[in-house]
């Protein structure tokens, strides 16, 4: 892991400066510990500077070059595919319970999410449902999603046209433990299956909901390749459940809409 340069050379400079001072003032004790304490109050503020110009002093760089960073509440995750965050809030715990914040448009803005949202939606399911994968076509929407109880698996895919990552997925297991969040902007099909008997699913969006402006992709396309945890069953040409269970027996559930989707090379592209 590494930390900002300039993070560093700011401390060389002020230890620098303290050490020269000191040098000129070493007779009189009372101005050296004044320095000392001048020196502490330009580091903090040169950290509020660095802050609000939207940098980020405590972050961590993988291997992948994927980058994780620590500011405010939450810890934030790029994965492989631009736009795409995996969002972990700080848990407060003790022992009656816990509390976090869900959303901070602070802390988003300072880690570079700059969003409005405009509608929150919430839902229930049963094991086995599969909703997706969904988007709006003219009104495309960003979603901030997590799982409230229950788990789910989750998934986004690249519809960008001209992006590099176009027809690639990402998946990501939500639940009520590891209270993860995880942000798809527009451009993007969403969907998701539960894992657990039932799941409550609750998502902010930056667009409203448009009738007759939704667009969807098949749940089982083979040139996206998406692996549902949990789900066994052969790829039939089509998006429909039939020959699919879950490995405990529970049926796959999807809505008609969902078992017309088509897949990635007929749908419908950003």
């Amino acid at each position: 892991f590494q930390r900002k340069r300039c993070f560093v050379a700011s401390f060389l400079v002020l230890f620098l400066l303290q050490d020269i001072y000191r040098r000129q003032t070493l007779k009189n004790k009372y101005y050296v510990k004044k320095f000392f304490y001048a020196k502490i109050s330009m580091v903090f503020l040169a950290l509020l500077l660095y802050e609000k110009k939207g940098n980020t002093l405590f972050s961590m760089t993988y291997n992948k070059g994927e980058r994780i960073n620590f500011m405010g509440q939450i810890q934030v995750e790029r994965t492989d595919i631009e736009g795409l965050c995996i969002i972990t809030p700080t848990i407060h715990q003790d022992s009656r319970g816990y509390f976090m914040e869900s959303y901070n448009e602070r802390d988003f803005q300072e880690q570079g999410l700059n969003l409005r949202f405009v509608q929150d939606n919430q839902s229930m399911s049963v094991k086995g449902v599969l909703r997706g994968l969904h988007f709006q076509k003219q009104y495309p929407q960003g979603k901030l999603v997590r799982v409230l109880k229950g788990r789910v698996y989750d998934v986004a895919v690249d519809l960008r046209k001209n992006s590099k990552t176009y027809g690639k997925h990402f998946g990501i297991t939500l639940s009520e433990e590891n209270k993860k969040m995880f942000y798809i902007p527009e451009g993007f099909a969403h969907g998701f299956l539960v894992l657990s008997d039932t799941a409550e699913f609750a998502y902010k969006v930056t667009d409203f909901y448009h009738p007759g402006d939704e667009g969807g992709l098949a749940w089982n396309d083979p040139s996206i390749g998406i692996r549902w945890p949990e789900l066994k069953g052969t790829y039939a040409g089509n998006a429909k459940k039939d020959g699919y269970t879950m490995e405990d027996g529970s049926p796959l559930l999807l809505s008609e809409k969902d078992e017309l989707w088509l897949p990635l090379a007929e749908t419908f592209s950003f």
